[in-house]
């Protein structure tokens, strides 16, 4: 039997994706200032994303999940500052070869309820795709 052309009718197979598992619609295309303060230790960072539940910090020194710190950042259009605490959800070290930045996800803690309807707000009108 001639091997070459076994399974040429079989249905192709696709790696299946993971859905997405973020609920909150976010701006991709954001580079945010961010100062972060935990334990007397200051950082800087850059938001990559921002949704009203949470951001995407790029940064070459992530922080450890599960570690809760104060967060303030601007949005470019709005003149208020925001502070609350958040939680790291997730982090991702640097890796030489990789094509991921490094960073982490944290999530809001205390945000209050106008300052999410702000974000959303500055999200849904800052979005090329909607």
């Amino acid at each position: 039997m001639d091997n070459r052309n076994k399974g040429i009718n079989e249905p192709a197979r696709f790696s299946e994706k993971k859905p997405d598992k973020r609920k909150d619609l976010r701006n991709h295309l954001l580079v945010l200032r961010v100062r972060g303060e935990s334990k007397n230790k200051v950082f800087f960072g850059y938001a990559k994303n921002i949704s009203k539940g949470g951001m995407f910090i790029s940064s070459v020194n992530p922080r450890k999940v599960g570690e809760e710190f104060i967060i303030e950042f601007t949005l470019p259009r709005e003149k208020k500052h925001i502070q609350c605490r958040c939680i790291v959800e997730w982090s991702r070290s640097y890796k030489p070869k990789s094509r991921n930045e490094p960073g982490m996800g944290v999530r809001f803690l205390d945000l209050e309820n106008d300052i999410k309807k702000m974000i959303d707000d500055w999200v849904k009108d800052s979005s090329p795709f909607l």
